[in-house]
């Protein structure tokens, strides 16, 4: 299975020349705003996710790891983890003139799970991030995502020294439909993580195109 960055988008077209606009013309109507959240569990590669693919620097809420939460947040196989987010990571980037994308990734541990909810509300669709080394910990976001008909994939972010799944595998191991595409992403790689949003496109489009074709049909989708 070859990376997902071998299906990345191709660059957007460069934005007009806005000296032209004359000042207090309005310019046209401002840019549609498009919204995905990155979700996984604790340590999966979230922050790094949104990091590595925002056009600015992104808005991290992230604290030190304290004794405290030491029983909370367990590092089995995530032992060199020093940080945690605590709200949501936060990054954009400009598809072409008329449409931005913003990145909002969700905190992982369950004791921020109720900011969830107010995170998806106007959501298009989510990258689930999940690391083989603690594999059960993206079910809650899955769970989640399903539950709430909100379209998402499986994005594999495969650590070094970490086990190297198959797709089949995960989809078994998580519970997947095969409608769900499952992917490999390296959250380091500007590329890679790209190449994984594209793949949510693509099947988010897929997943409208099902519903049209049943709406004309009268059937259920």
């Amino acid at each position: 299975m070859a990376y997902v960055d071998d299906c990345d988008a191709p660059a957007p077209a460069a934005a007009p020349d806005r000296a032209t606009v004359p000042a207090g013309s309005g310019g046209g109507a401002p840019p549609a705003t498009l919204k995905i959240l990155v979700a996984g569990g604790f340590g999966a590669g979230k922050t790094t996710f949104v990091g590595a693919v925002s056009e600015i620097e992104p808005l991290s809420t992230e604290e030190l790891l304290s004794g405290v939460g030491a029983g909370c947040d367990p590092l089995h196989g995530v032992e060199e983890k020093t940080t945690t987010t605590v709200a949501l990571d936060f990054g954009r980037i400009t598809l072409d003139e008329r449409h931005v994308l913003y990145l909002f990734g969700t905190p992982g541990q369950h004791r921020f799970w109720f900011l969830w909810e107010e995170l998806c509300a106007g959501a298009l669709g989510a990258v689930v991030l999940a690391d083989t080394r603690r594999l059960a910990d993206c079910f809650p976001a899955v769970d989640f995502f399903e539950r709430r008909g909100i379209g998402f994939i499986v994005a594999v972010n495969e650590f070094d020294g970490g086990h190297r799944y198959g797709p089949d595998e995960v989809r078994e191991a998580v519970g997947l439909g095969p409608e769900v595409p499952v992917v490999r992403c390296d959250a380091r790689l500007a590329s890679s993580g790209t190449g994984a949003l594209a793949a949510l496109v693509r099947h988010l489009l897929c997943m409208s195109a099902v519903s049209s074709s049943s709406s004309e049909s009268g059937e259920p989708p």
